[in-house]
């Protein structure tokens, strides 16, 4: 068994760093291609706190990139509060662990402080029964629930490890039956902390010890692991003796297989006999053999491969069998070309088909007979003639416009006032001067009936109604305020026509405007009925 204070940083400490700096592995960069192992976990304690987790994966460049799955420290045993997990550098190993889920994270726990203090075995019974009995309940529920809050309850746990031997304070010889129920509490306390998955595990020495180590075995239903310390050291004399000597290697095999039971090597490395690299070749055989759920090898000197430089061709053997093998370079396999052998083609006769004439029917002529359509004849229907009546076209006299004349107005005889046609004349916007409005005198003119067609009845003229003369308008100018009207000369009246006459004269009223141009005018029609006429009734 190794040295009791082994796993102190305060004594390996310096033997680290030494190893380190002899060695260049902190010189190291971390491989990122690193190699997937598919056996079982490896791993390394390679220093307590924050130092250990960097190492990590410079071990892994070492190793060829093999990947380091399990991250394995202890936690400080000489108080309680180191027990509880009061530590910073758990903190960095729980970050380490959530980094990747393939990751395991072992964690040795003491069961008693002053853990490494030498205790006799008087006191170390009264501190085994104070445990049985729930004094440190507190403690260990302290500790599972920092792992919980931490993010790593899923943490390998190896409790009271060694206990077969003499070194530690939570040894087992001393009250065997009491230390199995101090065992049983505390698996019981952690697992009732909700959010854990913790695994135990069982991790004597190998070999007899102190006490044979399954007699301190505290049952199945508190295990989960049976693991095994197995440094190159007594008893035996070789790698043979520790299979089979008592509570050797075959036998820790056995007792879990017949548990039912995982099994583990916490802890192996080189110790009393120096340098051997025929221990280390067959150790890396055994556990290919049997593949425990994880191996941590210890390494710092005297035990360590890598970080110590006193085993060489032990460090040797380590590497060569840990570094996977790297795949040598393909050499592509020449793709030779099948011939291609044409395939003759072979012409398919043709036979011909003889034409086998059909025979032609002949069609009879069937007669079709001719069926005569009568001739109907058209009648012819004459078209009447309406003759078109001739409308005489009145001929309308162009009136000579007279000359006014200024003179006093005589009297006339009344004429009959005929109804004259409103003839609609275009209204011409005349631009207007601002002037004083003068009254023009409006001649009357006597209405005549429109024109039309002669019919049987003609109206009876009416007597003659003296119209008055209307003197002719005067434009007055602008100057004069209140224009005087000058006497204009008599217009020359139309002739009545003699009753009975064929001739009917009709006077035309043209507007304002126009009628001071042409005067005044009239439309004279004359209708000949003949002499013998002898319809006119007047």
């Amino acid at each position: 068994m190794p040295t009791p204070r082994r796993r102190l940083a305060s004594t390996c400490v310096g033997t680290v760093t030494a190893g380190l700096l002899a060695t260049g592995a902190a010189l190291a960069a971390p491989d990122e291609n690193r190699t997937v192992d598919s056996g079982p976990a490896v791993g390394a304690y390679l220093h307590y706190g924050p130092d250990g987790v960097a190492r990590i994966p410079y071990l892994s460049r070492w190793l060829g990139g093999r990947e380091i799955r399990v991250g394995h420290t202890y936690l400080p045993g000489d108080q309680w509060a180191g027990i509880e997990g009061r530590v910073s550098f758990l903190e960095d190993w729980a970050r380490w662990r959530r980094a990747d889920d393939d990751r395991m994270f072992v964690l040795n726990v003491p069961m008693q402080a002053r853990n490494e203090a030498r205790v006799p075995d008087q006191q170390v019974v009264r501190l085994i029964r104070a445990g049985a009995q729930g004094k440190y309940d507190e403690h260990f529920r302290r500790l599972a629930e920092r792992l919980v809050s931490l993010g790593v309850p899923d943490t390998v746990i190896v409790l009271g490890w060694e206990m077969n031997g003499v070194t530690y304070t939570h040894r087992c010889r001393p009250d065997p039956a009491n230390w199995k129920l101090y065992w049983r509490r505390i698996v019981t306390v952690m697992r009732a902390v909700p959010g854990q998955k913790f695994k135990f595990d069982f991790a004597p020495n190998r070999g007899t010890d102190a006490i044979g180590w399954t007699k301190c075995y505290p049952g199945d239903d508190y295990v989960d692991i049976i693991g095994m310390d197995s440094y190159d050291q007594g008893p035996g004399q070789d790698f043979d003796d520790q299979i089979s000597q008592p509570y050797g290697l075959q036998k820790h095999v056995d007792f879990a297989r017949a548990h039912r039971k995982a099994i583990s090597y916490p802890e192996w490395g080189l110790f009393r006999r120096g340098d051997n690299p025929e221990y280390v070749r067959r150790m890396l055989q055994w556990i290919a053999q049997h593949k425990p759920l994880y191996h941590t090898i210890t390494d710092y000197c005297p035990h360590g491969v890598w970080q110590c430089k006193q085993n060489p061709e032990s460090t040797k053997v380590f590497r060569d069998a840990l570094t996977p093998e790297v795949p040598g370079p393909v050499v592509p396999t020449p793709v030779v070309p099948t011939p291609v052998v044409p395939t003759p083609v072979v012409p398919t006769p043709v036979v011909p088909t003889p034409a086998v004439p059909t025979p032609q029917v002949p069609t009879p002529q069937v007669p079709t007979p001719e069926v005569l359509t009568p001739q109907v004849p058209t009648p012819e229907v004459p078209t009447p003639q309406v003759p078109t009546p001739q409308v005489p076209t009145p001929q309308v006299p162009t009136p000579a416009v007279p000359t006014p004349q200024v003179t006093e107005p005589a009297p006339v005889e009344p004429s009959p006032v005929v109804p004259s046609p409103v003839v609609p004349s275009p209204e011409v916007p005349t631009p207007v001067t601002p002037s004083p409005l003068v009254p023009t005198p409006v001649d009357p003119s006597p209405e005549v009936p429109e024109p039309g067609t002669p019919s049987p009845e003609v109206p009876k003229p009416s007597p003659v109604t003296p119209s008055p003369v209307a003197t002719a308008p005067v434009t007055p100018g602008p100057v004069v305020p209140k224009p005087t009207p000058t006497p204009a000369e008599p217009l020359p009246q139309p002739q009545q026509p003699p009753l009975n006459s064929r001739q009917w004269c009709v006077p035309i009223n043209f507007g304002g405007w126009l009628s001071e141009l042409v005067g005044k005018q009239s439309v004279c029609i004359k209708i000949d009925l003949g002499d013998d006429f002898g319809f006119w009734p007047f």
